[in-house]
């Protein structure tokens, strides 16, 4: 396709951001820079803010209008969790006709042509597209290029992990896996895949809804010239928090029992299982506790009755 009629077709087309706050006012104004100084995409912002108080929304409508980014603002005043909060977004970017969707994290930077990069890929062909993410002000440190399913397991390994971007993970090529955090889909795509499931509340929801897309077929096209910046686990406190080692342990265990079956799903609880035992005796007892809390939770949360 020439570029004259590529451009064309991208301006055509009318990308929804949904992005989900949850004390996120620190890295509000890298988001809202990096949106409005993409190009060749026309895009509207929807902010759902999970937050105990609406500073961030606040902060949000302020940093819409200095950089004249068109934003619709939900201020849910209660901690919903992500699935809910994406689902929230992703219905009202449906509804205003958006072609395409892209589920952002707030707790990213990106340079200009970072979308336009994706969507060409989208307009090529393909349906959902990802970028290469680094670490944000890690001097070129891989966090995610590229994923995969380990079910036997319950894993869902990044490609590259703390590895130093020297190009080595550069080749095009579709994806098994990719993190929501920052993933360009067709709408098509959501209306097929159904919402979010909103019980895992954080952490898995993501997994649960790309390992639905490849049950159907649906691939995901990882775009390396496309590079995104990760200020990882900004909201959350980082992996040993209370909060993400409950979450985490709870959602990896519902992962495994909704989804998996057979002898597989029978060894996957059984490798989860055998691997908390160290973790529970060489933490503090306050997060050993988060952990078990966890597990318990995970292995009995209803998989079949309820909403998505």
């Amino acid at each position: 396709m020439r570029l004259e009629s590529m451009q064309t077709t991208i301006f055509r087309e009318r990308i929804g951001v949904v992005t989900v706050l949850y004390n996120s006012d620190n890295v509000l104004e890298g988001f809202f820079r990096s949106l409005a100084e993409q190009k060749d995409v026309t895009i509207h912002l929807y902010v759902i803010d999970n937050s105990a108080t609406a500073s961030g929304t606040e902060l949000a409508r302020s940093l819409a209008e200095r950089y004249e980014v068109s934003t619709d603002f939900v201020f849910n005043n209660a901690n919903l969790g992500v699935a809910k909060g994406n689902n929230q977004g992703v219905e009202a970017a449906l509804r205003d006709g958006c072609t395409h969707v892209l589920l952002a994290n707030n707790d990213t930077e990106f340079a200009p042509g970072t979308i336009s990069k994706l969507l060409t890929e989208l307009v090529e062909g393909e349906q959902v597209a990802t970028p290469k993410i680094l670490y944000y002000g890690e001097d070129s440190l891989i966090w995610y290029a590229g994923g995969a399913f380990k079910p036997w397991r319950a894993l869902v390994p990044h490609f590259g992990t703390l590895e130093v971007d020297s190009g080595q993970h550069d080749s095009p090529r579709h994806t098994e896996y990719a993190p929501t955090c920052f993933m360009l889909l067709e709408s098509s795509v959501l209306r097929r895949v159904g919402p979010m499931d909103e019980r895992y509340f954080v952490y898995y929801d993501d997994a649960d809804f790309v390992w639905r897309m490849n049950h159907q077929g649906l691939r995901i096209r990882y775009v390396s010239q496309s590079v995104v910046l990760h200020k990882v686990s900004t909201s959350t406190g980082g992996s040993r928090s209370p909060f993400t080692l409950y979450w985490t342990n709870r959602n990896r265990l519902y992962f495994v029992r909704k989804n998996l079956r057979g002898l597989q799903k029978l060894v996957a609880i059984a490798y989860v299982l055998s691997t908390r035992v160290p973790r529970l005796l060489m933490m503090p007892r306050p997060l050993a506790s988060c952990i078990w809390a966890g597990v318990k939770d995970g292995l009995r949360l209803p998989t079949s009755a309820g909403p998505l």
